[in-house]
């Protein structure tokens, strides 16, 4: 069959890279990137590195509003979806790219898959919560990636055509982490010098606007980071460039590194062989979760329930104080706790898409 997919930011990639490389043994994929994430190191880098096919449309659509971004996106994928005549259009995670994507399919009335169905956080003030309550509500296939997902589509009606098949992320570290050694790539600063890896280090990804948006909650954050015994590497986002780097010339924070964003391979070997992390992320959490490694949330929520046993993964106000007493925390790990599969999440969801179409 042939069948659409819509991507638009970094989780998407690595998923679609994990179920890409199945997917076409059997079917005729279309890959659209909607442009959600368009700087070269959060979103080219990512199918260079991971060998995904490029994308056969990209529709250029970045900047504005909720609103402005996502009607947009909507109607240049309805052009793609006229004119491609998909048997189904398949989307991932939370994004307005995957909002998008999945009202303008529906209107079409063509066929949406919605891989990463089902979470949820209990908050419409989330925006990612909109979108995926949307997605899931019009998608004629679901598959979740944790039990708990399950339980939330039981609620609202939608285990018809529901499956819990594992986390394609988990699948994409698998495979991908195999062979990490050491630090892969080179780490740049914003002079473009390169990055010298600390033997022991910690690392942070933080971009969301809850936590960037005044510069005193950001200073909290690279507070508590500066303060720890050893360096932390921080690949600063678009979004916040100007705000960290601004903290940093004027309150110094000697011992937070702060680099160019980097690709997925890199991030994956900076987890690996951190001290701890610690993060805004919905997927880095994950990742952490997947190393091994200790992680600090800075969220107002819990994005993951399955992450948070035995101080594996803790939930932090961005306050300086806090983040420390959740970092000195002590973690305990038993491999028997697997709950994001068994790293065959993609061959599941590909077996069940030749059965259910």
């Amino acid at each position: 069959m042939k069948i659409l997919t819509v991507v638009g930011a970094r989780p998407q990639f690595i998923k679609a890279a994990a179920l890409s490389r199945v997917l076409r043994k059997e079917h005729t994929e279309i890959l659209v990137h909607t442009g959600q994430h368009y700087d070269y190191n959060m979103s080219d880098v990512f199918f260079d590195e991971l060998s995904i096919p490029h994308p056969d449309y990209n529709l250029g659509v970045a900047g504005g509003t909720h609103a402005q971004m996502t009607g947009r996106m909507m109607i240049a994928i309805e052009e793609t979806l006229m004119q491609e005549e998909p048997d189904a259009l398949l989307i991932y995670g939370d994004t307005n790219s995957t909002l998008a994507g999945a009202l303008s399919a529906v209107k079409l009335h063509i066929p949406v898959i919605h891989v990463e169905a089902g979470l949820r956080v209990g908050t419409l003030t989330s925006p990612e919560e909109v979108n995926r309550i949307c997605a899931d509500h019009v998608s004629y296939l679901r598959f979740a990636c944790v039990e708990s997902s399950m339980e939330f589509l039981r609620k609202e009606n939608l285990l018809q055509n529901s499956y819990f098949v594992g986390d394609p992320m988990y699948d994409a570290f698998c495979y991908y982490s195999r062979g990490l050694n050491g630090i892969y790539g080179e780490i740049t600063d914003y002079d473009g010098q390169a990055v010298q890896v600390p033997e022991r280090f910690y690392y942070i990804t933080c971009h969301r606007q809850e936590n960037t948006d005044t510069e005193d909650t950001l200073c909290e954050i690279l507070s508590a980071m500066n303060s720890l015994e050893y360096p932390t590497i921080y690949p600063v986002h678009p979004r916040n460039r100007a705000m960290a780097l601004g903290l940093k010339e004027k309150y110094g924070f000697n011992n937070v590194i702060m680099t160019q964003p980097v690709g997925y391979l890199t991030s994956i070997s900076l987890i690996k062989h951190c001290e701890k992390v610690v993060t805004d992320s919905g997927g880095l959490q994950r990742e952490a979760f997947f190393a091994g490694k200790q992680c600090v949330c800075i969220l107002g929520f819990v994005a993951w329930p399955e992450t948070m046993v035995d101080n594996r993964n803790q939930v932090s106000a961005p306050d300086r104080a806090e983040i420390l007493s959740k970092l000195n925390a002590k973690m305990t790990i038993n491999p028997a706790y697997t709950p994001f599969g068994d790293g065959h999440a993609c061959e599941r969801m590909c077996e069940i898409i030749k059965k259910v179409f």
